[in-house]
């Protein structure tokens, strides 16, 4: 391994395996990847130490209401984009009702990618009006 090379430990999380990938970095190319048990764990190793993104999860105020309602990237966001995209979920907040898979945000920070609701939260006074009648 050169001066230059940087090797690195992971843990693949593609497959229930859980294979301890070993992967040698040089600059902007993998120089080699250990430890797989099958393609997958060639695929995520590429993709964690070039490139890596997440899924984000977090809560997003509902107005005129104290439940907050569950929110979630459509797809994996780059990782150093996390804490910014947080931000603007803690910035925003949504109006009843909202139905699964709705667009919360739009192409959160120029990425292409949505932040949707993963439940439904009926309108509190619709529901309270069938329960009266």
């Amino acid at each position: 391994m050169s001066n230059a090379e940087q090797s690195i430990t992971l843990t693949c999380v593609n497959c229930p395996a859980g294979c301890r990938l070993n992967v040698v970095r040089d600059g902007d190319q993998i120089v080699s990847v250990a430890g797989y048990r099958c393609r997958q764990g060639i695929e995520y190793a590429h993709q964690e130490v070039m490139n890596p993104s997440r899924i984000v999860t977090s809560l997003i105020r509902v107005s005129g209401s104290s439940e907050p309602l569950s929110v979630k990237t459509k797809q994996p966001i780059p990782r150093h984009l996390i804490g910014d995209c947080l931000a603007a979920i803690q910035a925003s907040f949504v109006t009843l009702p909202v139905t699964i898979g709705d667009v919360i945000i739009e192409n959160v920070l120029n990425t292409g990618v949505d932040v949707i609701a993963t439940r439904s939260l009926p309108d509190r006074t619709c529901r309270s009006a069938k329960v009266k009648a």
